[in-house]
């Protein structure tokens, strides 16, 4: 249902976020559809929060009161064409691609194309711009791995800047919030449709414990390179409900959707992890709001 005009063109409706999220909660709020740098810079000129893929995203049952924006249109379109004044006969760096495009399809087109630097992401929902906020990743690889330039958008408008300009690292990319992710170029390395989709194969046959239900993924990053699901496992944790929501008997560092969970039942869970391992971890999930 449309609730406002745009005087950019953006589609404005209020909708149940749960749709848009990979744990399916999320209540009602104004999400902004948005196509073009000018639609998005519009939409940043009130609070606002963006959403891609919605994974890793834990959202209140009520909504958020701020706009939610969503990349759409060009902004969620792809150019892996090689930059024939950046590219290199070993190396490519691609036409830009857009902050809403999906990660898991563009890694498998990659593969196809025997471009290398991504496959170790596979695996991962969500969209190239929270992936690259976030430097999302797995022990096999990670965004930054593969990222030549970052166009950032803030209210004040679009600016590129390099990896050698972020103070990135492990699941952080440095890049301020407020800072919207909208387009990026890769850098890749050139390499067999068969050895890329090799190392794929071997990077998804370490995720196949993972579970299959509903999830927004890991919740708690791993404490000083020791496991976090390990140190729940061992609090004797795995299989604990709270309504329908539930740490996943096959990895306790994911809590999943049994169907019709909530927000609520899913802090209940956190909750009691906090409360029951012994080590302080730093929570994976982005919650909205972060103060309930």
């Amino acid at each position: 249902m449309s609730v406002s005009a745009s005087r950019t063109g953006a589609k404005v409706e209020r909708q149940p976020l749960a749709r848009y999220t990979t744990l399916g909660v999320g209540g009602e709020s104004e999400i902004w559809f948005v196509s073009t740098l000018e639609q998005l810079g519009e939409a940043m000129e009130q609070p606002y929060r963006i959403l891609g893929g919605g994974s890793n995203l834990v959202i209140h049952d009520s909504g958020v009161p701020e706009r939610v924006i969503r990349l759409v249109g060009p902004l969620a379109e792809r150019d892996l064409r090689a930059d024939p004044d950046l590219s290199s006969d070993t190396e490519i760096v691609t036409g830009w691609v857009g902050g809403g495009v999906p990660l898991p399809g563009l890694v498998r087109q990659l593969q196809k194309l025997g471009l290398s630097n991504l496959e170790g992401t596979v695996g991962i929902p969500g969209q190239v711009g929270g992936s690259v906020w976030m430097n999302a990743g797995t022990r096999f690889g990670e965004m930054f791995d593969g990222l030549h330039t970052i166009e950032i958008v803030t209210p004040e408008g679009a600016k590129q800047v390099t990896p050698a300009d972020l103070d990135w690292g492990y699941r952080q990319s440095g890049i301020p919030r407020g800072h919207v992710v909208s387009r990026v170029r890769l850098k890749l390395r050139r390499d067999t449709p068969e050895a890329v989709l090799a190392r794929m194969d071997h990077a998804d046959q370490a995720r196949k414990g993972q579970p299959k239900n509903k999830t927004p993924g890991c919740a708690f990053k791993n404490p000083g390179g020791v496991s976090a699901g390990k140190l729940i496992d061992e609090a004797g944790l795995k299989g604990t409900r709270v309504g329908n929501a539930m740490i996943a008997p096959e990895h306790a560092n994911f809590i999943v959707n049994l169907g019709g969970a909530t927000a609520a039942d899913v802090h209940a869970l956190l909750g009691i992890i906090r409360e029951r391992v012994a080590v302080p971890m730093e929570l994976e999930y982005e919650l909205w709001p972060e103060q309930l």
